[in-house]
C-alpha cells in the first residue's frame, strides 16, 4: 500500500511563535502545486501563444522590438513586465492584451455532473447497443481527460475494433463480459479494473453477464 505523503508548513501564531502544521496528501506520484503568480501566468500564455503562432523567442522578440533575453525571462516568469512591452507582445502575438491575462483569476477548474445527468454521446461503438454517457467536461490545459459511463444493454453485440490515442482506464461496476486487447482477452466482472494504451485495438469480445455497465477513463494530449 502506498505511504501517504505528509507535508509540513509552518504558520505564525498570534503569540507570534511559529507552529509546524501537518497536511496529509494523496499517495499519488503527481507533482507538488507549484503557487501560481502573476508573472508565472503571464509567461505561460505569452510562451503558448508564440508556440501556438510557430515562432521562435528570437523571432517573436524582433518582431515586438525587444530583446531574446527579456523575452526569456518574461516567459520564465523571472520578470514583471511593463504595460508598453505585454501592449509590444499582444500586438506581434496579434491578440488583445487581456488574453495575455487571462489566466491568472482563473480558478483551479472543476467539472460536477448529478446522478443521471451525463450527457448522451454518440460515438463509434453506438450503434452496437454500446450507451455512452458524459460524466464530466475536459477543462482544459495540455492534457484532454473524457470520462464515461458506458452501458452494454441486452441487445449489444461485441465489438472490438476501439482505437484512438492515449491511455483508457476501464472500472466494472455491473455485468460480466471478456474485454478484449491486441492479442488478449481479460474477463472483467464488477470491481476488476484495467488500464491499456488505447492505440491498440480493443473492446468486448464476449458478452457474459448482461446488461453490463463500466466507467471508462480516456485520457490524450491535445493537438
Amino acid at each position: 500500500m502506498a505511504k501517504r505523503k505528509v507535508v509540513t508548513k509552518v504558520v505564525k501564531k498570534k503569540t507570534g511563535t511559529r507552529a509546524k502544521v501537518a497536511h496529509l496528501t494523496t499517495g499519488s506520484g503527481a507533482p507538488d502545486i507549484v503557487a501560481r503568480t502573476l508573472e508565472n501566468a503571464i509567461g505561460a500564455q505569452v510562451r503558448d501563444y508564440r508556440k501556438h503562432a510557430g515562432l521562435t523567442v528570437s523571432e517573436l522578440a524582433s518582431v515586438a522590438d525587444i530583446s531574446s533575453g527579456m523575452l526569456s525571462k518574461i516567459e520564465n516568469g523571472q520578470i514583471s513586465p511593463s504595460l508598453s512591452t505585454l501592449q509590444l507582445l499582444a500586438s506581434a502575438l496579434n491578440i488583445p492584451l487581456t488574453m495575455l491575462l487571462a489566466t491568472y483569476d482563473r480558478g483551479r477548474g472543476c467539472s460536477h455532473t448529478k446522478k443521471g445527468e451525463g450527457v448522451s454521446i454518440r460515438r463509434r461503438g453506438t450503434k452496437v447497443g454500446h450507451n455512452y454517457h458524459l460524466l464530466g467536461q475536459s477543462l482544459g490545459g495540455d492534457v484532454a481527460v473524457e470520462p464515461y459511463l458506458i452501458s452494454l444493454n441486452k441487445d449489444a453485440v461485441t465489438y472490438t475494433e476501439f482505437r484512438h490515442e492515449g491511455i483508457e482506464f476501464i472500472y466494472m461496476l455491473s455485468g460480466k463480459l471478456s474485454y478484449a486487447h491486441g492479442d488478449r482477452s481479460y474477463t472483467l466482472e464488477a470491481g476488476d479494473s484495467m488500464m491499456f494504451d488505447s492505440a491498440e485495438l480493443h473492446g468486448p469480445d464476449k458478452l457474459i453477464e448482461m446488461p453490463a455497465v463500466y466507467l471508462s477513463v480516456i485520457i490524450y494530449e491535445r493537438r
